[in-house]
């Protein structure tokens, strides 16, 4: 998951930050309205974390933008203001949570995992599909039932393949979205050639189909119409 911190406060910021790169995410930060809006016209993020008393402006005006222009994009909302009609305020506004200060960083990654499921894998932990299944808690793939051993990034890009079925995902938009958004310039994007052939070789060796296309000129694709029609 790629997560856009923003919030003024540089220690608060900083310890989010710290926190969920432990945990594997990939975390970009800022903390004001105007570099908010910027990143997000360059790059596209599964969660954005939102103070809304920010230094240049209220960060309620920049949730009416999310929701406008950047709907796949979940949003908590981390505010010190603790009063009902803010919260309500924000909910009806587009927020998929309100969190307020002061929080444990153990409950903003629950809420942030919660938010995901509910909204990208309807509520649930394990993404199935066909001989695949996917424990987004124990970050386990298993192929008809054989345990697949593939490390975070593989799991991580299968998980983004299977989210994305039939969709034409570039191997630029993979590289942002499982290393951050570094890579937007880098030259190339081989590494990202090696870690697609790494997986296919994984599921093809456990007996499972590969469903992996590569489309020449642009990235790749996971088919799920492969042998639709014996299923």
């Amino acid at each position: 998951m790629k997560i856009l911190i923003i919030e003024d406060n540089i220690e608060l910021s900083r310890n989010i930050h710290d926190f969920l790169v432990r945990e594997g995410y990939i975390c970009e930060s800022c903390s004001t309205l105007e570099t908010a809006r910027e990143k997000l016209s360059l790059f596209q993020y599964d969660c954005i974390l939102l103070d809304i008393g920010l230094p240049d402006g209220n960060g309620i005006h920049l949730l009416d933008l999310i929701r406008a222009e950047y709907k796949q994009s979940n949003v908590v909302i981390i505010s010190a203001r603790n009063a009902v009609d803010d919260k309500i305020i924000g909910l009806e506004k587009g927020a998929d949570d309100y969190l307020t200060k002061p929080f444990h960083l153990a409950e903003l990654h629950a809420r942030i995992r919660a938010v995901y499921r509910r909204k990208n894998l309807g509520g649930a932990n394990i993404v199935a599909f066909r001989e695949f299944s996917l424990n987004t808690d124990t970050f386990e793939v298993r192929v008809s039932n054989t345990l697949l051993d593939t490390t975070r990034k593989e799991f991580d890009l299968l998980l983004y393949f299977l989210v994305n079925k039939n969709r034409v995902l570039s191997r630029q938009s993979i590289a942002a979205h499982l290393w951050g958004d570094y890579t937007d310039n880098l030259s190339n994007f081989d590494f990202v050639y090696q870690h697609v052939k790494n997986l296919r070789k994984k599921i093809s060796n456990a007996g499972g189909t590969d469903y992996i296309d590569t489309v020449y000129g642009l990235g790749y694709k996971f088919n799920s119409h492969i042998h639709e029609t014996d299923q």
